[in-house]
Formats: structure tokens, sequence, C-alpha cells
């Protein structure tokens, strides 16, 4: 199955999660992966035990400093996640992202 996605381009896509500090990016990302079967257990970032905070700062700030990427899979389509960080000081890493997004989710909280 997954070697099928690979070949056929128009069943793969890039989408970044965004949004401002703690708005929820990487607890959704957490989700995306759990729901997709890519982790068995949801990773929560306030126990630092998220799969796209990997850096030791990030774990213990409890922030995304750069854009993680993941793939997922789902009804023989690829999604390629990039989790990008919310904080204004890293503002370039949400830049760089978007060059190769097909598109993006937002996340509010208010």
């Amino acid at each position: 199955m997954a070697l099928d996605v690979l070949t056929d381009l128009n069943k793969v896509r890039n989408i970044g999660i965004m949004a401002h500090i703690d708005a929820g990016k990487t607890t959704t990302t957490e989700r995306i992966l759990y729901y997709t079967g890519v982790n068995y257990k949801i990773g929560e970032t306030h126990d630092g035990a998220s799969t796209m905070d990997w850096m030791d700062q990030e774990q213990e700030r409890g922030i995304t400093i750069t854009s993680a990427a993941t793939t997922c899979y789902w009804h023989d389509n690829q999604i390629n996640i990039i989790d990008t960080p919310g904080h204004v000081d890293f503002t370039v890493e949400v830049e760089r992202s978007l060059r190769v997004l097909d598109g993006a989710v937002a996340v509010f909280d208010g």
C-alpha cells in the first residue's frame, strides 16, 4: 500500500499546522499521528512526550522551536505534515515551511 501511494503524486499532500503560540498545533499533530495509526499513544507536550518536539529544549519549555515533519497515511493518501512554531521569535521556521506546503490547517484557541 505505502509504495503504491509514493508512485502517485496525486495522492500526496504537504500540510502545515499553523497558529499562534500555545494554540495546540503540536497537540493537533499528535492526535493526527495517533488516529492514523503512526503512534500507539498520544504524546503530550506538557509531559515532554510529544513526537514532534524532539529537541531537549522544546521538551523542557513546552514549545516548538524548529519545524518538524512527519508522514502518515489516510485512505491510500500520503500526508506529509509539518508542525510549525507559534512563537514570533521563530517566524523564519514558519516561512521556510510555507514554501513546500500544498495547504495548511489553522488552529484557533481563544
